[in-house]
């Protein structure tokens, strides 16, 4: 059995099989910015919702489970949780920045 399999082939046949994305001529490109901003809201529109179930699970309400309580929770804690990584990560790199020689 002879596998060999010149690089050129190889290379030919990994693109073919992973085409490079490219921008479809209706969308619009986002930023760094844009993607922070939907990441913050997605984060504020939970943690609204785990407050409102919250709320509604603390005075009863028959149609608030516990389980539709928690799991609200931890989603929102885990997307909080996230963002203050980024938000940690992004000062990291302008304190590095702004401390870099010229």
């Amino acid at each position: 059995m002879n596998l060999t399999i010149k690089s050129p082939e190889l290379i030919r046949a990994v693109v073919d099989l992973n085409p490079p994305l490219r921008k479809s001529q209706g969308s619009s490109e986002t930023g760094f910015q844009d993607a922070l901003v939907q990441a913050l809201s997605s984060t504020s529109n939970l943690q609204k919702e785990s407050g409102r179930l919250t709320t509604a699970f603390t005075l009863e309400n028959p149609t608030v489970s516990l389980e539709q309580t928690m799991l609200a929770g931890v989603k929102s804690n885990v997307a909080f949780q996230a963002t203050l990584q980024v938000r940690n990560r992004v000062v990291q790199a302008y304190t590095d920045v702004m401390n870099m020689q010229v």
